[in-house]
């Protein structure tokens, strides 16, 4: 596991699908690109999931990732909600593992607690940390955010298993 590695990190959502590309070298993260996937709220629910595949392999054949990291859904809304939103997070696991990439899953509290060091931590926080260890990134929104966080989560929980087995 040694060398850089470039990983996506996606915050799957129907309405906002939030996504950010890193490259991981050691103990060193550089930001490359982030942004969000924003399927026409006008469409099908099939026409938006297909849009939101189309986005999502389109980062992918751009930018060229090894690895993908995708957030695991915590939803407190209704159910109808719920399973929208594990649909898109279906297409968001399923995109870049047909691609030929290996895709680990991350709760959003471990997410929060790699990068800013609690479990429980509030979305400017994760912003805030997200801007000190990525100084160049230039995310717009939360999304995005979101998506480099889960990428510095996959980072250096992949940089700890390869410490681990060696």
């Amino acid at each position: 596991m040694g060398g850089k590695v470039r990983i996506i990190g996606i915050d799957p959502g129907l309405r906002n699908c939030g996504w950010g590309i890193v490259d991981s070298e050691a103990n060193r993260l550089h930001f490359v690109a982030c942004g969000t996937i924003k399927p026409p709220t006008d469409l099908s629910l099939a026409e938006r999931l297909a849009a939101l595949y189309r986005g999502i392999r389109e980062i992918v054949e751009l930018y060229g990732p090894a690895e993908a990291a995708v957030e695991e859904t915590f939803v407190n809304a209704g159910a109808r909600s719920a399973l929208q939103l594990g649909q898109a997070r279906g297409v968001a696991l399923m995109t870049p593992a047909t691609m030929g990439l290996p895709v680990g899953e991350y709760a959003a509290n471990l997410v929060k607690k790699t990068v800013v060091g609690n479990g429980h931590a509030e979305k400017q926080q994760v912003q805030l940390m997200v801007k000190m260890l990525l100084p160049t990134a230039d995310f717009k929104g939360a999304d995005a955010a979101d998506a480099l966080a889960i990428a510095i989560c996959h980072a250096h929980h992949r940089a700890l298993k390869a410490r681990l087995s060696a």
